[in-house]
């Protein structure tokens, strides 16, 4: 009996031992590969940094309120704009209620989505930047940029401190600190950066993000995601706001690329995508972005995706990392 637990014994410490050899031996790759990244650089010196400001924007609904599926079915759900408690950044962003829901808090700008002001509002904020509120019961909270809708022209935050959520009420200002608007990479060809401020640059290379010894940009992501799909948002002539959507209603495709695990904040790349000047399918080309807003039951439309970096010439490498979502860059 004492032998067969000696023996028991000497095989759960051969099976730990083992086990910690192979965990250190990835640890040890990751580690070497990571040493042989470069960091990205940028022309930080050139940057303008200045505020912008949106305020809390309300939920709207036209007349009747259905929303028609692409199989032909109404349904009423909720969507874009007010403040959504319980959907933020790192939650499902396909298992809810919800068509075009916005995560966290929705900006709009007071003088409407077609005003210049409003463009301004889009175009210059960058997720990662940081944002304030200046009016209302949480004057002083600071926050994050995490997203940017097109056609509704919102710009969503969210925040890491609890409670902020709660205490913001309709229509309270934020001043948002706008910086990262004409990036250029300068010790990397070929390939684009848009939407990303240098916050968020500082956040990748943490997790990861360099150049690779063929001259590559390595970046992690949650998910691939093949150009095929792509819908709403295709045809504008620029992408540095707002966003285009996913389709999910392959279920074949879903299931290959396990698209029903999108979170709110995913960092995804999107295969023989080029967002250079506008959106669209080129063979090669890799787009990465970030999911800014909820699926929908609609034709053509589907989670958001706001474009970071593109390359015509598909100079990027995604890797597949399921922690590359804000709630780990911006939030942790």
């Amino acid at each position: 009996m004492c032998i067969k637990k000696v023996n028991q014994n000497s095989k759960i410490v051969r099976l730990t031992i083992i086990l910690l050899l192979i965990f250190a031996c990835k640890q040890e790759n990751l580690t070497a590969q990571h040493s042989a990244l470069t960091p990205v650089e940028f022309n930080s010196p050139q940057l303008v940094r200045m505020a912008v400001m949106g305020h809390i924007g309300e939920p709207s609904m036209n007349y009747p309120p259905y929303r028609i599926g692409a199989d032909g079915s109404p349904e009423v759900l909720p969507g874009t704009g007010s403040i959504t408690y319980n959907f933020r950044t790192g939650d499902t962003a396909v298992n809810l209620a919800g068509d075009h829901v916005e995560p966290a808090v929705t900006l709009v700008h007071p003088n409407g989505r077609a005003s210049a002001e409003s463009r301004g509002l889009n175009v210059l904020s960058c997720i990662g930047n940081e944002a304030v509120v200046i009016t209302g019961n949480a004057v002083g909270s600071r926050g994050y940029v995490i997203g940017k809708h097109g056609g509704a022209e919102h710009v969503m935050v969210d925040f890491a401190e609890e409670g902020v959520l709660e205490r913001l009420n309709l229509g309270d200002r934020m001043h948002i600190y706008a910086y990262g608007t004409g990036m250029k990479l300068t010790n990397i060809e070929g390939v684009k950066a848009m939407n990303v401020s240098p916050k968020l640059m500082e956040a990748l290379t943490e997790a990861g993000m360099g150049i690779t010894r063929e001259g590559k940009l390595h970046i992690g992501v949650a998910v691939k995601v093949p150009a095929k799909i792509m819908g709403s948002g295709l045809g504008q002539n620029h992408s540095y706001s707002g966003d285009y959507d996913i389709q999910l209603f392959d279920e074949q495709v879903v299931e290959e690329y396990n698209l029903n695990s999108l979170r709110f904040g995913d960092i995804v790349a999107i295969i023989d995508a080029d967002s250079s000047f506008g959106r669209i399918f080129k063979t090669g080309a890799v787009t990465i972005g970030v999911i800014t807003h909820s699926g929908s039951i609609i034709a053509g439309h589907g989670p958001g995706v706001t474009t970071l970096f593109t390359s015509t010439t598909g100079n990027i490498e995604p890797v597949i990392d399921s922690n590359a979502n804000l709630k780990n860059l911006l939030f942790k």
